[in-house]
């Protein structure tokens, strides 16, 4: 409501009770009542615009919606659902964005989509390769048969340590499964945070607490692996050897996380990332 509309609404008893004075002096003899209350209605109809001009001036709604958004801070470069439009991302959330807890149907769903996104299959397949080059199963042979087998152990390799790091262990232990990206400081200090992540996470009340379900989720998946490689290969070893690669690639996977609003600004122009 506008400065003019509230004068008119606050003048307008008054206007009226002017009006009706007027109307009683027209139909009434002229005698000492008259006077009084034309005097009184004269007086009502001057002090109205005085009583309401006392008020404060209602806001611009124009202004009001100007300043508010001058005031927001500018919103951080947003992770995106795919870095580099191939790689599983969903679990990263951008600096500064507060979410609310994690429920264990999304802990679900995240873990299924790092799973059977058409993307996952990206980093199953890389490792076949590399794993095939260097003979890893020597009982996988090589070729394309050789490859099939890689390939499919180390999807599986990926789905199980997904399911048991995303969702059955932070289920029981209550814990954030989300990478909550810090996006400002130096890059030590960011590189730090995000390695930190592999053994320190969130629980559903926010806090921060060990990360069991990446330490022992991993651990879990890796010795289930011994279920189907080949009987030479189920050795503690071995068993040792996946762990500790699943964590390293958790690892510099959230690195990946946390530095990649900066890399898609730089390469793909982006909005400018803003320091907290």
């Amino acid at each position: 409501m506008t400065r003019t509309s509230i004068r008119i609404f606050l003048a307008a008893p008054l206007v009226s009770l002017a009006c009706i004075s007027s109307l009683a002096l027209a139909q009434t003899p002229a005698g000492p009542v008259a006077p009084v209350l034309l005097a009184a209605s004269n007086a009502s109809a001057e002090t109205a615009p005085a009583y309401s001009s006392s008020l404060p001036e209602a806001p611009d709604p124009a202004q009001a919606t100007a300043s508010a958004q001058t005031e927001q801070p500018e919103h951080l470069d947003p992770q995106t659902k795919r870095i580099l439009g191939i790689i599983p991302n969903f679990r990263a959330v951008s600096a500064n964005q507060h979410l609310p807890p994690q429920s264990v149907k999304e802990k679900f769903i995240t873990a299924s989509q790092d799973s059977f996104d058409y993307s996952s299959v990206v980093l199953p397949a890389a490792l076949a390769g590399f794993d095939m080059a260097r003979n890893a199963t020597p009982e996988f042979r090589q070729g394309g048969v050789g490859y099939s087998r890689y390939l499919w152990h180390s999807f599986v390799d990926q789905t199980s340590e997904n399911y048991f790091v995303e969702f059955i262990v932070p289920a029981v232990a209550h814990e954030d499964t989300r990478y909550y990206t810090l996006g400002s400081g130096g890059f030590l200090k960011r590189s730090g945070y995000a390695i930190k992540h592999v053994v320190v996470t969130r629980d559903d009340a926010g806090k921060d607490v060990f990360n069991a379900g990446e330490v022992f989720g991993s651990g879990i998946s890796a010795g289930i692996s011994n279920l189907y490689y080949p009987s030479g290969e189920r050795t503690v070893g071995n068993t040792l050897d996946q762990w500790g690669l699943d964590v390293g690639i958790d690892a510099f996977t959230f690195a990946f996380k946390e530095f990649w609003p900066d890399i898609n600004h730089k390469l793909f122009h982006g909005s400018k990332p803003m320091a907290n």
